[in-house]
């Protein structure tokens, strides 16, 4: 046996009692590298956490739980959910951290240092254990076994951690679970409507469960937000169209009529009308059908999809979206505010995420839908709406440095129908900052496209579920992971992901946003970092074959993200600090670094999620494509009129 593999790290426990009785040891061994060490826990409201002492130097955090028994969301005579993990316990002390001579290696303080201590931890380069012959090389290699495996425990337990708050947002309805809420911070008094099931925020929580193999909570979820869609709805005596999925709903016990000392629990859903701002959620009804698509493949019952109201909830919301229109585009048109930008930030028009989860729904739509003769016509406008929408946004959204060139020498006030510039976009338009963000190597889909105007921003969401969705083109989809890695520093930083680059500024930010407190520059919607996209970015890796991308980022993630209580989103260009008005323990911010972590562990379970381009549509594409003024000029004959 090397050098390396008699290397020994032991953690031994205190004498001191333990206030909760209740002491575990955990033994560890990787690589002939072996570590044991008794856990003491104290009981401690809010965030336990478990530390090694080594000595009076510093600390390292091993692991993070939260965790208080709370009543339970919209819930009456039921029972919790219960985990199996140990609560809201504290390591008090732990000494004679030792190696095999008995010395002590060091653990820095995490306040010193921005990066996480299971990376800083060394093994002494002066490590004297009396054997001859030891190189260099073996104690790097034991250094490494013991680096991996403690971050592997680190891991793990912020993993653990974040199931069990997942469990404890659940929300139940009739005793059973319908949801969770959007955000379960306990010492939080400002609730306002966090304390609601948003349907776009339980996408990753609901993907979470089907991924554990739980996914009654989801089946539960689907049916109950379906029978919400029918509801009527209106804000100043007008109703929305019919097929309009709520922003959220809650759970409310209301007395019963005529009996006072009796009472039901009833959900009440938000279409809007109570919303900040009274926007529409345009998102909620695409991200339904996406999350029932993953709910049939991932648990094997397609019977849901099958149901007769359920087929008729699809198509509701399909016809409310295909509905004909003044527009000449195929986008769909869309107010600000209308999707996970929830307030002004200049999105409104044809915002690329509402396309790329348009199109996704589109598929996913197609793919359930039941054959039959009153749904032929709805299939036919579905198909020819997603090959004019694939071509659209591959077509016109498209920027990199080649097409970035191109839109610097247009020529403009071109009438005609073989305009190169069709939307008569100005070259002054392109902002300063491109110039210097856009790489050689990469590009990305704009944020939004209209008459004489291109929203050069990037937004994350849009990118990367267009690439899970494949509106991107392969190449497309490789040029975005592309940018995303040259740009890491911009992008990503110290905490993934911006919701969107760069942040409006100045003068700038007071039009657009009308001075919003909460969209100020680098926080929140304009330019925050959010970590829930986490989930998004991996599955796009994983469909491109590119998971290192994503395991970056989910240990750029772990490093913090425990430890600072699961923060909505975080500000400051490089997201160092927790968000100025973030809630703590938000509940897609947990759910998206599980669905990271789960994904990652078993790269197939990814398909549930991706819809792989369609042949039809790569012919009609090709087609379209040949017929471009831009890869072809066409001669139009001269026609003679008649006056």
């Amino acid at each position: 046996m090397t050098a390396a593999g008699e290397a020994v790290l032991q953690v031994l426990s205190g004498a001191s009692p333990c206030v909760n009785s209740c002491d575990r040891c955990l033994n560890i061994s990787s690589s002939g590298v072996s570590f044991k060490f008794n856990v003491k826990y104290a009981k401690n409201k809010g965030t336990g956490y478990a530390e090694l002492h080594n000595g009076l130097k510093s600390r390292w955090r091993v692991c993070a739980f939260h965790g208080v028994d709370r009543d339970s969301h919209g819930k009456t005579g039921c029972n919790r959910l219960k985990s199996g993990c140990c609560k809201c316990r504290r390591i008090e002390s732990i000494d004679g951290l030792t190696v095999d001579n008995g010395r002590q290696p060091s653990f820095p303080n995490k306040s010193e240092s921005n990066e996480p201590n299971v990376h800083d931890f060394k093994l002494d380069r002066q490590l004297k254990n009396g054997k001859a012959g030891i190189s260099s090389n073996d104690k790097l290699n034991a250094s490494g076994s013991i680096t991996n495996t403690v971050h592997k425990v680190w891991a793990k337990s912020v993993e653990d951690e974040a199931w069990d708050l997942l469990r404890e947002s659940i929300v139940y309805y009739c005793g059973n679970p319908v949801g969770t809420i959007a955000a379960n911070d306990p010492n939080d008094s400002t609730i306002l409507n966090y304390d609601q099931v948003f349907i776009r925020d339980f996408i990753p929580s609901g993907i979470a469960f089907l991924l554990k193999g739980e996914c009654d909570i989801v089946r539960n979820f689907i049916l109950h937000t379906l029978q919400l869609q029918s509801w009527e709805k209106t804000m100043d005596c007008h109703s929305p169209g019919q097929g309009l999925m709520p922003a959220s709903f809650k759970v409310r016990t209301v007395p019963l009529d005529g009996d006072d000392s009796a009472t039901e629990e009833v959900l009440d859903p938000d279409f809007g009308e109570a919303a900040i701002g009274r926007v529409a959620p345009v998102d909620s009804g695409l991200w339904w059908i996406i999350l029932l698509r993953a709910y049939g493949k991932c648990s094997g019952d397609l019977s849901v999809q099958e149901r007769v109201d359920v087929q008729t909830g699809i198509k509701m919301i399909l016809k409310l979206c295909l509905a004909d229109g003044f527009d000449m585009f195929p986008t769909l048109l869309v107010t600000d505010g209308s999707c996970m930008i929830d307030r002004r930030m200049g999105i409104h028009g044809h915002p690329l995420e509402i396309q790329a989860l348009f199109y996704s729904a589109l598929l996913s739509a197609r793919e359930m839908l039941t054959p039959e003769d009153g749904s032929a016509d709805l299939i036919r406008a579905l198909n020819n709406r997603l090959v004019a929408l694939s071509f659209h946004i591959r077509e016109y959204y498209w920027i990199d440095m080649k097409k970035l060139n191109e839109i610097y020498r247009y020529k403009t006030e071109e009438y005609s129908y073989d305009a190169v510039n069709k939307f008569n976009i100005y070259p002054d338009q392109i902002p300063p900052w491109l110039v210097e963000f856009m790489p050689h190597i990469g590009g990305y889909l704009i944020g939004n496209l209209q008459p004489a105007h291109m929203d050069f921003r990037f937004f994350s969401l849009g990118n990367l579920w267009s690439v899970v969705s494949s509106l991107a083109t392969v190449d497309q989809s490789h040029a975005i992971l592309d940018l995303i890695e040259a740009k890491w520093a911009e992008l990503v930083a110290d905490m993934p992901l911006k919701i969107c680059y760069p942040a409006l500024e100045g003068q700038e930010w007071r039009i657009i946003t009308g001075s919003d407190p909460k969209n100020t520059p680098w926080s929140y919607h304009n330019g925050g970092s959010w970590p829930t996209l986490l989930w998004q970015l991996t599955v796009a890796c994983i469909k491109m074959n590119r998971v290192e991308i994503a395991e970056k980022a989910v240990k750029l993630a772990e490093r913090h993200i425990s430890g600072d209580k699961w923060p909505e989103y975080y500000d400051t260009k490089r997201g160092r600090f927790i968000g100025k008005q973030s809630r703590l323990y938000q509940t897609w911010s947990i759910a998206g670094y599980l669905v990271a972590k789960l994904l990652l562990d078993n790269p197939a379970a990814a398909k549930v999620l991706v819809t792989e381009e369609d042949s039809e549509l790569v012919n009609a594409f090709s087609c379209m494509i040949s017929a471009s003024p831009r890869r072809r000029k066409r001669g139009r004959k001269k026609q003679t009129f008649i006056v």
